[in-house]
């Protein structure tokens, strides 16, 4: 995956905005102005943040070296996803769907 393959993947969802609030180096994405995704523009490998359950987030940690807990984030509710080739890319895009449904809870009627 690339910076554009996730770039596209996170704009097509719904009501999502992208903005630089943190610079030119830092793609962030929010949906209801929540973040739900971070995507460094300046690292190598490719790197982003998605928030997480807790407890999945620590079992992803353990189980895959390249979940790491959230830079710069709540080390509880955020991690890390190196792109290194060690995660399938169904996974990856899991990460960025559970973030966003996470802080896009669907509407209870």
């Amino acid at each position: 995956m690339d910076i554009e393959q996730i770039r596209q993947y996170a704009l097509n969802k719904n009501n999502v905005e992208e903005t630089l609030p943190f610079g030119p180096d830092t793609l962030v994405f929010k949906t209801n102005e929540k973040i739900f995704l971070l995507l460094s523009l300046d690292e190598e490998p490719l790197r982003f943040n998605v928030k997480c359950n807790p407890d999945y987030a620590i079992e992803l940690r353990e189980k895959y070296t390249s979940v790491i807990p959230g830079y710069h984030m709540n080390k509880k509710h955020w991690n890390t996803i190196i792109i290194n080739g060690e995660l399938p890319t169904k996974l990856i895009l899991s990460f960025i769907d559970d973030s966003y449904n996470l802080v896009n809870p669907k509407k209870k009627v």
